[in-house]
């Protein structure tokens, strides 16, 4: 994968704002299955991946993990 195409932030810029890259990988997962069953409740289409609004919204600060 080319830097490219890869997700921003970098996982370890966001990882600086939590205890470990394994909370971030589990908080970022649950939040992006909330999101997709959010979108499937409404019955509406995903307009991007739920994995990349789970990030952008940990990044911006919208959603917070918690250890």
């Amino acid at each position: 994968m080319t830097e490219s195409n890869m997700l921003r932030p970098a996982i370890s810029q966001l990882a600086g704002k939590n205890d470990s890259h394994y909370s971030l990988v589990v908080g970022v997962a649950k939040r992006a299955r909330e999101i997709s069953d959010e979108i499937a409740a409404r019955e509406e289409t995903l307009e991007e991946k739920p994995v990349k609004t789970s990030i952008v919204e940990l990044a911006s600060g919208k959603y917070v993990i918690n250890s």
